[in-house]
């Protein structure tokens, strides 16, 4: 349950402190007082969007802070799944600051996001606003009502669970099957590209090695004129005597001398000769290579322009040739085991398609087990709200399967005798839709786990009797939860545990909202005003006491 409340710098309110007890919680207040911003403020704090209008004029920052206790075993279960335990006291606290450009949200002292907050939120609070009596001329809408009643969680996650497998086989069955042309022009197209690189045969790194031997290929004459003339230089020929036969010529003049430091020489001259023929037998084989070269330049030009135009078409690196030449062999071979992965595909379908229509069924019994009592149930409340020939009943057909079940369900209500059932929204009342949806929150009370209910004028188009059969029903409910309910009708505010008044003035140009708790006697005077709205009479302040004695 809203234990306190603490509001500041939201739009007229500077601060606010308000404390909620369990029970039945009333505000009241003229209209424009600040009503509804004690309740965008609850709905800060519960992770609901916002806006930085919110922000009171002339502030940089606004902030709301709430103390909840009191959980179920729901709630507990939702916050130790988000991490957050209530303090030794076993309250959480929940903070959130809002700013022209951000927001920030605390429990506990640990931030946490706006998420967590929304999540958690939907198991402190149930706010009934009036545009959530509209929700219920949509038929959509209908069939979460019947679920929170029936209890059907697992049933329905059950269900969800198998109506998505179902849609995955369904997506992956239909790419398979699926334009049957398309896929044959696409295997023609991938075995060419395979039969291309296949037949091509390239390797890793050769580019680079063709690149290299083309150089050397176009360069063959120069090249082979400047080895030549080396070799000769080092060998000799004909005409010239190379360093080789000068070097040997040095080593026969010196042989016959005895000298033991010529000895050393002529050692030296013999190594250098030897190092002077090898030299020229490796460049030879460097000339014999380059004639091999210069023979094959057309073939190695050739070659090149293969492998370069085959590079570019299919990706622009050897990386990306060969990851798309794998990736065509892997394509190639799911489109050619198709037909058995259609023949998988679809036994898995109508298996699934078996397992969704008996989960779908399941379901549908949890939901017309329920929707019996339900709407007697339901009936029973209208009638005590005052509206004595109403009948309401929930309409279940079956449709198509969809992420719900294949249930069609809508609500139907005549309000008279001898009348035909029909659907809401041809028949409701903004007062009759006000009851309405306060007698299915009334049954759904004792099943809902959530700990507070907020009803925001839910006392729209009601009146007299009507009126004092609404708060007595609220009354009730908050015998099971805490009820807070912002109302204009004092037949209402007379039932509450605890009255709060919301007034606002204006100060040195400024306005101010104040919240007060009122005491037996203000409360009557509070209750005198709704009631007329004139300056305080005799009469007026007896019939008003009158009210408040006996609805205590």
């Amino acid at each position: 349950m809203l234990k306190y409340l603490r509001i500041e710098n939201i739009a007229v309110i500077e601060t606010a402190e308000i404390d909620f007890l369990n029970g039945f919680n009333v505000l009241t207040g003229e209209t424009g007082a600040g009503k509804s911003i004690i309740i965008d403020s609850i709905n800060a704090v519960l992770g609901m969007r916002t806006s930085r209008d919110l922000i009171r004029k002339g502030c940089d920052k606004a902030s709301v802070s709430a103390i909840f206790g009191n959980f179920g075993n729901e709630t507990l279960k939702a916050l130790r799944s988000n991490e957050i335990e209530p303090d030794d006291e076993g309250n959480v606290f929940i903070s959130r600051s809002i700013t022209q450009n951000s927001s920030s949200v605390k429990i506990n002292g640990k931030t946490v996001t706006v998420g967590v907050l929304k999540e958690i939120g939907k198991y402190l609070i149930d706010i009934h606003g009036q545009h959530d009596s509209g929700l219920l001329l949509i038929p959509e809408n209908h069939c979460s009502y019947i679920d929170r009643m029936a209890e059907n969680s697992v049933q329905i996650d059950n269900y969800y669970a198998e109506f998505k497998k179902l849609n995955s086989i369904r997506r992956e069955l239909k790419s398979v099957t699926e334009n049957e042309d398309e896929k044959k022009r696409r295997k023609e197209y991938l075995e060419f590209c395979v039969g291309e690189l296949k037949a091509a045969d390239i390797k890793q790194g050769e580019r680079e090695e063709l690149k290299e031997k083309l150089n050397l290929a176009e360069n063959y004459e120069k090249t082979a004129k400047s080895l030549n003339d080396a070799i000769v230089r080092i060998s000799g020929n004909d005409e010239f005597d190379g360093a080789l036969s000068l070097v040997e010529g040095a080593i026969k003049s010196i042989s016959s001398i005895n000298i033991s430091k010529v000895d050393l020489t002529c050692k030296l001259l013999n190594g250098i000769s030897a190092e002077l023929e090898a030299a020229a037998d490796s460049l030879r084989e460097t000339v014999n290579s380059s004639d091999d070269i210069s023979f094959n330049k057309d073939l190695i030009s050739d070659r090149y322009d293969l492998v370069n135009r085959l590079i570019k078409k299919y990706g622009g690196s050897e990386e990306a040739l060969f990851e798309f030449l794998e990736n065509s062999e892997k394509e190639l071979q799911k489109i050619s085991m198709s037909g058995e992965l259609e023949e998988k595909l679809s036994d898995e379908l109508e298996k699934s398609t078996e397992k969704l229509i008996e989960l779908g069924e399941i379901l549908s019994q949890t939901r017309k087990k329920c929707a019996d009592e339900f709407s007697r149930r339901v009936t029973e409340t209208l009638k005590y709200l005052d509206m004595k020939n109403v009948a309401f009943d929930v309409n279940i057909q079956n449709g198509t399967y969809t992420k719900s079940g294949c249930d069609i369900l809508e609500f139907v209500v005549k309000t008279n005798v001898g009348e035909d059932f029909l659907p809401l929204h041809k028949i409701a009342s903004g007062g009759e839709l006000s009851r309405i949806m306060l007698a299915i929150k009334s049954v759904l009370a004792s099943a809902d786990n959530v700990e507070t209910m907020i009803f925001d004028e839910i006392d729209t188009g009601i009146s007299g009797f009507a009126a004092d059969k609404v708060g007595n029903r609220l009354k009730t409910i908050s015998n099971l939860r805490q009820v807070i309910c912002v109302t204009h009708l004092a037949q209402i505010a007379a039932y509450a545990d605890n009255h709060l008044k919301i007034e606002k003035s204006v100060k040195n140009g400024r306005t101010y909202t104040n919240v007060t708790t009122l005491r037996y006697e203000d409360r009557i005077s509070e209750i005198a005003r709704i009631m007329s709205g004139t300056e305080m009479t005799e009469n007026l302040y007896n019939s008003a006491k009158e009210l408040l004695d006996r609805s205590k």
